[in-house]
């Protein structure tokens, strides 16, 4: 399929008006060549470094690019040099389980860092100390010890220009601010005489189900993000649907963790809309990040892609919907036909000047790219490609293409989706199709496609109404009519499955004591949180504000050759669990009924509760998959941030471009998972890390331009495509087929550190 640029230009054209245009930002430039789709095409592994016995979680660059810090499951904190790829130092930190996060602390020559573990504690090291010892001396004592948490710690921030301060996000719902000019200590969690007033956010009482749900369990926080250009703004993620950005100067005093607070009000929500109404208690974010210039944000999903949203409102780009908005967008409402009109003359000029040259030729790009398309949707042929072109023109073109263009590629882009049948695409095309009815109320396609797109996601009764309205727009279409009758079948095939159901009546739930867990059930549930089908009705659980937790004993067998299959990517052994109910589960309240209490009327506190507006995405990166570990990030690449990256669960990771969402590359990076990809703050260079023991280092060394590693001259699109549909086939598969993989992945990783693993603590696995 015929290729076209991506949006950051030729780079001999930019090295040139670095020379040449005098009124060209040289800064700029540098900063555009840093990463750009010319070099990034030709990425390929430079050198791995050695110095770690088990995976490596968490890699991290200083300020200058001059030293990348790195943590493992063996519980040592590495630091290497950049010029030299040498290890540097390798401190044996103490901790008793596997490290997660590191970071250097600013302002401070480099000499201090900080690392936090699955051991929940929070430790600082001063490099300093070090001067004189060998890489292998034994254990550092620690500058600074903090273990006020409570589960583990798997994300630490930091603030520029901050040497004083650090910022922890645990498991256990709360967010800490440890400064080190107030001490260098606090007692174990748990002891009687613990009082540290360190928590910022308390969020015990934080996690929503839903958007239309009020939050109440506990939100295992999974990362935090400070922003670079505003930094009293914080991003958290954790194991709901919703990243929520925070003013830290609007934040209540410090606290202690001795009483539950209610959740502190954020400044926004961030969630795609087809996930927030889902009530799986599975979906979680496994990292949230800002992007370089502060005004964008980066979620990456487990079992899901990742997505960019916008932070400024005064963005013509911001969409924000409520709870009502996320049925309305399925729901037919007849309204008076109508058309968008062209628009007017006057968006052709620009500062006086008119580029009506430079528009007619992206316009003439545009139609080729949609009629490209449209041939890929009649002849059912590199669907993906045809994807990329719209996506090309929609989200690459959008301010230069009028209705009637729009309108058609829309249409396409719906089709195409629906036809390719991705984890999502049936959502993404209602989003089409709802666009393409805003432009012309009367189109048959954008009614039809709608229809398509309803019934592929098991709502029938919805999708019958656009498909009657389009069999009303054109009453002799034979296509629609089958659909029509089709769908007729289906509601009536499911109102004599409910008669009959009704006529032999619902066995009653059995006692809470007597019921039966599966395997999902406790590995994919949160504190007082579980289905319908399981616990009885829903009203009846909402009223009740905790739960009794559960421990999970376990014996696991992995022997070493035999399991694990390199061609499946899959892990085999043997897995024997211990179920049972610990006694003390009485979940402590706060004030003001902030986690409620179970004496309290539901239908107060329900008629109290209006749900928060929510930031939608404005884009969405495909094609790997985050699955097995919790610790996968999402990445902006380059000064700029105009590129976004990923690791994956099949050993590759991915780069995209950050506008379109088109992908500019795949790499493999790891035997088994890509957890990390951490850019160079100034150099095109990257470091990636996963369950293998050592860190692999890329830069622009391929001879050949490619969209696969090492600069391959032969046919790549479909190893490309191989891979990708693949990781599909993963993220699709029902959770429940796949828990052995993932228990047994976590296994290998170590990712249950030896001091969870009893009790074993599967709420917040």
């Amino acid at each position: 399929m015929e290729e076209w640029p991506f949006h950051d230009g030729n780079i001999h054209n930019l090295l040139d008006g670095r020379h040449i245009d005098i009124r060209q930002n040289c800064r700029d430039v540098d900063h555009s060549l840093q990463m750009h789709s010319s070099v990034i095409r030709r990425f390929a592994l430079e050198e791995e470094l050695e110095g770690h016995q088990s995976c490596v979680n968490a890699i991290a660059w200083n300020s200058s690019g001059t030293l990348l810090i790195s943590g493992s499951d063996d519980a040592r904190i590495n630091i290497w040099g950049y010029s030299g790829r040498k290890l540097l130092h390798s401190i044996e930190t103490g901790h008793s389980a596997n490290i997660f996060c590191t970071k250097f602390i600013p302002e401070t020559s480099d000499e201090l860092v900080v690392s936090g573990a699955g051991d929940a504690e929070v430790r600082l090291f001063n490099l300093s100390r070090l001067n004189g010892r060998g890489l292998h001396d034994g254990a550092t004592t620690p500058s600074a010890l903090y273990q006020c948490h409570t589960r583990r710690v798997k994300k630490l921030a930091v603030e520029v220009g901050n040497p004083n301060v650090v910022w922890s996000a645990s498991e256990d719902g709360t967010l800490r601010q440890h400064d080190f000019r107030e001490g260098t200590s606090c007692p174990p969690a748990g002891s009687s005489q613990q009082e540290c007033r360190n928590v910022l956010l308390d969020l015990r009482c934080g996690a929503k189900r839903s958007l239309a749900d009020p939050p109440k369990h506990t939100l295992a926080l999974k990362s935090c993000d400070i922003s670079s250009t505003r930094p009293h703004l914080l991003l958290v993620g954790g194991n709901d649907a919703f990243a929520r950005l925070y003013d830290r100067r609007m934040l209540p005093p410090l606290t202690s963790c001795r009483k539950r607070m209610s959740p502190p009000t954020c400044v926004n929500y961030f969630c795609p809309m087809h996930l927030s109404d889902r009530g799986r208690s599975s979906l979680h974010l496994t990292h949230v990040t800002f992007s370089p210039n502060g005004e964008e944000v980066l979620l990456s999903y487990s079992g899901e892609h990742v997505y960019l949203m916008d932070i400024n409102h005064a963005s013509g780009s911001v969409m924000q919907y409520s709870s009502g908005d996320v049925s309305e967008l399925m729901t037919f409402t007849p309204v008076p036909n109508r058309r968008e009109h062209q628009p007017s003359v006057s968006s052709f000029f620009q500062n006086g000047l008119q580029k009506r040259s430079n528009t007619a030729a992206r316009v003439g790009k545009c139609r080729m790219l949609v009629e490209i398309a449209k041939r890929s949707l009649e002849e059912r042929t590199n669907i993906f490609h045809a994807i990329e072109a719209c996506n090309e023109v929609l989200d690459g073109n959008n301010g230069d293409i009028g209705p009637s263009l729009r309108h058609e590629c829309l249409c396409t882009r719906a089709a195409l989706l629906l036809q390719r049948k991705w984890k999502n695409d049936a959502h993404m095309a209602v989003r089409d199709c709802r666009d393409a009815q805003r432009i012309d109320n009367s189109s048959f396609r954008a009614h039809y496609c709608m229809a398509e797109a309803l019934e592929q996601l098991g709502k029938h009764k919805e999708a019958l109404n656009f498909a009657v309205a389009a069999q009303c727009l054109s009453p002799f279409d034979t296509m629609v009519a089958e659909k029509v009758e089709n769908l007729n079948k289906q509601l009536a095939v499911a109102e004599a499955e409910k008669n009959n159901k009704a006529s032999d009546g619902s066995p009653k739930s059995e006692p809470r004591a007597g019921r039966v867990l599966s395997l999902s059930d406790i590995l994919y549930r949160t504190e007082g949180n579980s289905d319908a089908s399981q616990d009885g009705p829903r009203s009846d659980r909402e009223d009740s504000d905790y739960d009794e937790e559960l421990e999970l004993d376990f014996e696991t067998s992995i022997s070493g050759d035999e399991g694990h299959d390199v061609e499946s990517n899959m892990l085999h052994g043997s897995l024997n669990l211990r179920i049972h109910r610990r006694g003390d589960a009485i979940r402590e309240t706060g004030p003001n009924g902030s986690c409620g209490s179970p004496s309290l009327p539901s239908q107060n506190k329900k008629s109290a509760y209006e749900p928060e507006a929510v930031i939608d995405m404005k884009q969405r990166y495909i094609g790997h998959c985050n699955v097995g570990t919790d610790i996968k990030q999402a990445s902006f690449l380059g000064q700029r941030g105009e590129y976004v990256a990923s690791g994956s669960d099949d050993g590759r990771w991915f780069i995209w471009e950050k506008r379109t969402g088109r992908l500019i590359k795949m790499l493999l990076g790891d035997g088994a998972v890509v957890n990390c990809v951490q850019c160079h703050p100034f150099d095109c260079f990257v470091a990636t890390s996963g369950i293998d023991s050592t860190i692999k280092l890329w830069c622009p060394t391929a001879a050949v331009p490619s969209m696969v590693a090492g600069g391959s001259t032969g046919p790549e699109t479909s190893n490309v495509l191989e891979a990708m549909e693949s990781n599909q086939r993963k993220l699709c598969r029902n959770r429940e087929a796949i828990l052995p993989f993932e228990l047994l992945e976590r296994l290998r990783m170590h990712e249950f550190s030896e001091g969870s693993l009893h009790p074993f603590e599967c709420a917040q696995s």
